[in-house]
């Protein structure tokens, strides 16, 4: 069952990661959907207007109330978090 199933649509994302290279944001991903942490990707289309040479950077969004645990996890991975 989704733990997050219920919950209202108004809901608080938070800045995990903010970085410009893309393998870093698909693992933390994989970490964090792994532990059941739902992840939201922004900016991941900019890099069609920047013309993808990695200028802008990309930022993983986390629920409020998942994001002490998504820096645990980030931080025992050696993944440096966003502050």
């Amino acid at each position: 069952m989704d733990k997050h199933a219920n919950l209202p649509l108004d809901i608080q994302m938070k800045e995990l990661l903010r970085t410009t290279d893309p393998t870093i944001i698909a693992f933390a991903s994989a970490l964090l959907q792994g532990e059941d942490i739902e992840v939201f990707l922004m900016d991941v289309h900019m890099s069609v207007l920047e013309g993808s040479i990695g200028i802008l950077p990309r930022r993983l969004m986390v629920r409020d109330e998942d994001l002490s645990e998504a820096r645990v996890i980030l931080a025992d991975n050696d993944i440096p978090i966003s502050r």
